[in-house]
């Protein structure tokens, strides 16, 4: 690994380190709870989440096929990943600071919840799961690994149930405004896939 790789794969660490922090300082001051998920759904939800995690960061978990490479190996594939890395937690830092006090780290409905359609929001219905998405593909593509190209197929089958379960509460919440919405804006793919019936398409 050349001196330019090894700073790709440094600045990756260090940016899902940031984010991470940024994540739980944002945390604070949301919207009281009025409705969430049951204990089960949650689980559902963070249990996939928590494996994902070990695949990609537990360095004890690269042995055998998980540390096999998917592609040969080359050296723009680092430079790709932390580039993709970067715009995707971008991407969903700014969805965060638009949504403000309406987040939450598990499907809730908050106290004078707003049907937010600004910013990134205006470009996917689900604009963190897309950075994150876009993230974790960087991450996967700059480690090349199966490990890797696992986590994120986990991720994308956790993400895809969540979603599901956010756009019940706010069907729930704001009726035909969502379904107009979910009409006019993707899910996750900004400009791709608008669904005519509002369903969750990419």
């Amino acid at each position: 690994m050349t001196e330019y790789q090894r700073a790709a794969v440094l600045f990756i660490d260090g940016a899902w380190i940031v984010w991470v922090v940024a994540w739980v300082v944002l945390a604070r001051g949301t919207k009281k709870i009025v409705r969430q998920e049951g204990l089960r759904s949650r689980a559902l939800h963070l249990v996939p989440l928590g494996v994902a995690a070990l695949l990609l960061f537990d360095g004890e978990l690269n042995t055998g096929w998980l540390a096999a490479p998917v592609l040969p190996r080359a050296a723009w594939m680092v430079h790709a990943g932390a580039a993709l890395v970067a715009v995707g937690l971008a991407f969903a830092v700014w969805a965060r600071l638009v949504l403000a006090g309406n987040w939450s780290g598990t499907v809730t409905l908050k106290q004078s919840h707003e049907l937010v359609r600004r910013g990134p929001y205006a470009l996917a219905r689900h604009p963190i799961y897309t950075g994150l998405i876009t993230a974790l593909f960087g991450t996967a593509v700059a480690i090349d690994a199966w490990r890797a190209v696992a986590a994120v197929a986990i991720v994308l089958l956790s993400f895809l149930r969540k979603m599901r379960t956010e756009e019940a509460f706010m069907r729930a919440q704001f009726g035909g405004a969502y379904d107009d919405y979910a009409r006019n804006t993707p899910a996750l793919v900004p400009w791709l896939g608008r669904n005519k019936k509002g369903s969750a398409s990419f």
